[in-house]
């Protein structure tokens, strides 16, 4: 049998940190804490990054990777009700694997000028998205709204995946890191969205949200 590679320190660096920073919260994270937890030297570990913020700034861009099929796949394209739950859940799924960046997201924005702009254009491509997954919902005739109301309907909806987490954290902080609280948090942040449509539903759209309530509901 083939034999994988080994990783690079670079990936090893970026992995532990992405689990550190989730776990313990980025500002309670050291680069010194990094290099001891990965038995390499503090000159090994500036050789790949110069300090933190080049660590949050690379996980970042993994993260803007990850989201930007999902963010762009929403524009120009027919999109039913069912369609929205599973691009929320999709969207929180992605959140969560980063939640540091969400949970410690003023800290990290007070201090990281490059962090701030590209959150900033990551924020406004969700808004964009979640305005043509609104607009494609009422041209097929599933979401009765004026353009206006469109548009306060899907800045909300960022508005509230924005702050979801943070929101979790704050009733279940000592849970935060449990096995199996992920995929009850993710669920709650899209169902929590998802319910921002339900008052401007056609009536099928309805009916399938409360199928959808229901089964949430029962698990």
């Amino acid at each position: 049998m083939q034999r994988k590679p080994p990783r690079r320190t670079r990936e090893r660096i970026l992995e532990l940190s992405l689990r550190l920073f989730n776990e313990l919260g980025e500002p309670n994270v050291t680069t010194s804490a990094i290099a001891v937890e990965l038995n390499i030297s503090p000159g090994n570990l500036y050789y790949h990054f110069r300090n933190k913020d080049d660590i949050v700034n690379a996980l970042f861009e993994q993260y803007e990777r990850e989201i930007d099929p999902l963010l762009d796949g929403q524009v120009g394209r027919e999109v039913h009700f069912e369609d929205a739950w599973l691009f929320l859940h999709l969207l929180f799924e992605a959140i969560w694997r980063y939640r540091f960046v969400y949970r410690d997201l003023n800290d990290l924005l007070s201090r990281n000028r490059r962090l701030e702009t590209r959150f900033r254009s990551i924020a406004d491509r969700k808004t964009a998205a979640a305005r043509a997954l609104c607009r494609s919902l009422a041209a097929a005739g599933a979401l009765d709204g004026a353009q206006r109301e469109v548009e306060a309907l899907a800045t909300n909806m960022v508005v509230v995946a924005t702050y979801w987490l943070p929101f979790e954290y704050i009733r279940n902080a000592r849970r935060f890191s449990e096995p199996g609280f992920q995929a009850a948090a993710v669920a709650r942040g899209a169902f929590q969205v998802l319910s921002m449509l339900a008052p401007w539903l056609a009536e099928d759209g309805r009916a399938l949200f409360g199928r959808l309530a229901q089964e949430y509901i029962a698990a």
